[in-house]
């Protein structure tokens, strides 16, 4: 549907990361970028929607709350004319969120062009409805005032709330640029942990679209390809365990795609939902854990200066190692070594 007055349609705006509490999208701002040919992102969108104060749009930019062709772009970007901009509309506490807070954070490699952080269970990544402050963007805005220069602080993948884990933080344009590029050509490995119900598979591909739950808007799920978005994800079972008298797994997970609660998703479709996860219908309550048994335990990717490839891996939390002990697991680094590193083919 155009609009008279501008040329914008509405739209279902779908969220491209693994990660992130879900925001229900509702309707969203459409615009061909053919008028705007050699103007700046933010001009452009001020001239378009007058509705709006470029004040206001920048912030919208600056939280990633705009995309060009579906990636995060920033305020001065010059359009080419052929992009395709959404712009999910933010409401008034948004214009208060982007700002720096004391947001302790586990750095465990830092250089010129990048951050990786070991982002521990319970802090949510990215400001949205209930949480617009006390996230690691507010954190990384503390401890970087350079970091505001980018759209999300940097950020360009997220985990959800109650997954723990590493993540990759650009530093500075040209860095965002060739992690997006990553995370899009799907060249960006990532594999997680996960202690799941029942006795799953030994290995397995899972290859199903994702979407918007009809039934509940604030869960993903399995749809018609027609609604949703293509997802795979691969896993492999490293152990075998009990809890409550109910045999539990241990399994590592490798994405190929990054679509929005895409673990929890895939293998709550084949029967094995994350333990603690109650949103997906996991066991949850004594003697169960009291969050997602989720950990980004393997990051992968090409350095954005084209010198080396970077590795970093991240032992499971204490409740992580917990909840395998009560299940009479090993320790996951053991079990991991004994099963050997498939490497980026598998």
């Amino acid at each position: 549907m155009h609009s008279d007055s501008h040329d914008y349609s509405r739209a279902q705006l779908d969220d491209p990361d693994e990660a992130g509490d879900p925001i229900d999208p509702g309707e969203c701002l459409v615009i061909d970028a053919g008028a705007g040919v050699g103007e700046r992102l933010d001009r452009f969108l001020a001239r378009m929607l007058p509705e709006y104060s470029r004040t206001r749009l920048q912030h919208w930019i600056a939280i990633g709350a705009v995309r060009c062709d579906q990636r995060p772009a920033a305020s001065s970007m010059r359009l080419s004319g052929f992009e395709r901009i959404e712009i999910e509309p933010q409401p008034l506490e948004a214009e208060r969120a982007f700002v720096a807070e004391p947001v302790p954070l586990a750095v465990v490699h830092q250089d010129d062009d990048l951050l990786v952080i070991d982002k521990p269970a319970g802090l949510v990544v990215h400001p949205a409805a209930g949480n617009w402050s006390g996230t690691l963007l507010n954190g990384l805005l503390h401890r970087d005032a350079g970091q505001a220069r980018l759209p999300r602080a940097g950020i360009v993948h997220r985990l959800d709330k109650d997954t723990s884990g590493l993540m990759v933080v650009a530093r500075n344009e040209a860095a965002r640029q060739s992690l997006t590029m990553q995370l899009a050509d799907r060249t960006v490995s990532r594999r997680y942990l996960a202690i799941v119900a029942g006795r799953s598979p030994g290995a397995g591909s899972i290859d199903a679209p994702i979407g918007r739950d009809p039934s509940n808007r604030l869960r993903m799920a399995v749809v018609d390809p027609r609604h949703g978005r293509s997802a795979r994800t691969d896993f492999r079972r490293l152990a075998l365990g009990r809890i409550g008298g109910r045999e539990v797994s241990l399994v590592e997970c490798r994405l190929h795609t990054g679509r929005t609660h895409q673990i929890r998703v895939h293998l709550r479709s084949i029967g094995h939902a994350l333990l603690g996860d109650a949103l997906y219908n996991g066991p949850a309550g004594a003697p169960w854990p009291t969050r997602q048994m989720l950990h980004a335990w393997r990051l992968s990717f090409a350095h954005p200066s084209g010198a080396r490839q970077c590795l970093f891996r991240s032992e499971p939390p204490a409740d992580f190692t917990a909840c395998l002990r009560v299940a009479g697991i090993g320790e996951a680094p053991t079990l991991l070594a004994s099963h050997g590193d498939p490497g980026e083919s598998s």
